[in-house]
């Protein structure tokens, strides 16, 4: 988290600095008892097993994908001003990563890259999470811009699957922007219609992936034109040993 936590709503405090899928200590001889699922009313993340108390409360289910924890873009967009912020297609669920994530190398390439922390990403985002948006938008508008950025939600539930482990596969694709959500509202960070170009881009990721695995096949004549050549053949005349 880059952002003076004291800037932020209690519970975005909380929820950007929480560190989950930690046992429940209240829960520590069940099954799957990892605390994945944040609360907002309470400012506290529990396990399934702790939900009887919260039922009637705004709970997000917070998951993981490659190590660092993720929600899905469905939630986020209950709560926050998710335009420009790149999202990920996993386990068909469209997720966008809450912190940023370590990098072992920096950036120096050309193309587009977070405002915030420099990480590679894909046109026409801008941030890699939704992190790095608010540390933007604090810095170049102050406290008072995330008004425009955070939604006031007054129901918020689990999905039906609520009571998984949260886990995803390392599976993933690229979303298409066509989630990031335009409005006059959205504190300068929406504004372009771009589903064609971001569907245009991961077509061209798809087809650039398969021209590639078909160059590196190595290229052999087919079974049927070789037993047909052997076919073909035509026998030679043999040598005979000499008569003594």
């Amino acid at each position: 988290m880059l952002v003076s936590s004291h800037l932020l709503p209690h519970w975005l405090q909380v929820l950007l600095t929480e560190k989950f899928f930690n046992a429940c200590i209240i829960h520590e001889e069940a099954k799957k008892n990892e605390k994945n699922i944040f609360c907002l009313d309470c400012c506290i993340s529990i396990c399934p097993h702790c939900l009887s108390p919260h039922s009637s409360h705004r709970l997000l289910q917070i998951r993981r994908y490659v190590y660092h924890d993720v929600i899905r873009l469905g939630d986020a967009q209950k709560l926050f001003d998710c335009a420009f912020v790149q999202s990920y297609t996993t386990n068909s669920a469209k997720v966008i990563f809450l912190n940023p994530r370590p990098q072992t190398r920096q950036f120096r390439g050309s193309g587009n890259v977070c405002g915030n922390c420099d990480r590679s990403l894909q046109d026409p985002y801008l941030f890699c999470s939704l992190s790095c948006k608010i540390d933007c938008i604090v810095r170049t508008k102050g406290v008072g811009g995330l008004s425009s950025f955070l939604f006031d939600c007054k129901f918020l539930s689990l999905p039906e699957s609520g009571s998984d482990d949260g886990f995803m596969t390392p599976d993933s694709v690229l979303e298409p922007a066509a989630s990031n959500r335009t409005s006059s509202s959205s504190g300068g960070y929406g504004g372009v219609g771009c589903r064609t170009i971001a569907c245009t881009a991961t077509t061209e990721i798809v087809r650039k992936k398969r021209s590639s695995l078909s160059a590196c096949r190595p290229i052999f004549p087919r079974i049927s034109e070789i037993s047909a050549g052997l076919m073909n053949r035509r026998k030679k005349t043999p040598n005979r040993a000499p008569l003594y």
